[in-house]
């Protein structure tokens, strides 16, 4: 179980008022901080104030005003668009550690996509004022987290191509390996037998890919009997993540 990147979380999934601040060292796990010095990490965590979500709660919404910047700190969250007749599209799922949001640091647009807690979760909340005011102060940090973002930005854009180019079975692929564990370094795979760590219901799973659940299942079946992946009450094991990766490329 992933650690959580405040202190006494317990306390704060009861009491969205809590005075309760992200830990330093814990918040140095964000990718995003990674370059940032002990001190700038602790000017940084006395900004952010902790903020409880239940279950299926709206974080925000697309076109809501861009205010702020999000770290989850215990739960999870999913990134997605919905259409005008309801049907949805995943564009991430993030666990503990990692981030949302991160463009309302930078510009005054409205929000370019839905932000929803998946389960009960508990989000470190950084506005955009107090933030470029810390910047200001600190021009050094500026120039440390572009550098990180640029990264992240250019990979939204491969997962923009992937969408665009890749046809059905290869989105799915990667997403079964992205679910998995797989390593960002396209060298590195989830061992031969892992399990996705949680139980994926077909409509979640073909809101990820972009795709109807009909198909979706139709290319797990056939996953199956081609020995890449075990189906078992919803879970999924990846028997050969080498061979699904070659279904992408």
């Amino acid at each position: 179980m992933s650690r959580p990147l405040v202190e006494n979380e317990a306390h704060v999934r009861h009491s969205r008022g809590a005075a309760v601040r992200a830990d330093p060292a814990l918040l140095a796990r964000v990718g995003l901080f990674a370059d940032l010095s002990t001190a700038e990490l602790v000017g940084l965590a006395a900004l952010m104030r902790p903020r409880a979500y239940a279950r299926d709660e709206v974080i925000y919404l697309r076109g809501d005003p861009g205010t702020a910047f999000y770290v989850i700190a215990g739960g999870r969250v999913k990134i997605a668009l919905t259409s005008a007749d309801g049907k949805e599209l995943i564009l991430r799922r993030l666990d503990v550690g990692e981030f949302h949001g991160e463009l309302a640091l930078l510009d005054d647009e409205p929000r370019s996509a839905d932000a929803i807690a998946t389960e009960p979760s508990v989000l470190l909340v950084l506005h955009r004022d107090a933030f470029r005011q810390f910047v200001t102060e600190r021009p050094s940090v500026a120039f440390k987290l572009l550098a990180r973002l640029s990264y992240y930005l250019r990979r939204n854009t491969e997962l923009i191509q992937d969408a665009t180019f890749l046809d059905l079975p290869a989105r799915l692929a990667r997403i079964l390996l992205e679910l998995a564990g797989a390593s960002s370094d396209p060298d590195e795979l989830p061992p031969d037998g892992a399990r996705l760590p949680d139980k994926m219901k077909q409509a979640e799973l073909a809101a990820l890919v972009g795709a109807t659940r009909e198909s979706v299942n139709k290319w797990l079946g056939s996953f199956e009997r081609q020995g890449l992946i075990r189906l078992d009450k919803g879970y999924i094991t990846l028997l050969r993540p080498a061979a699904l990766r070659q279904r992408i490329y």
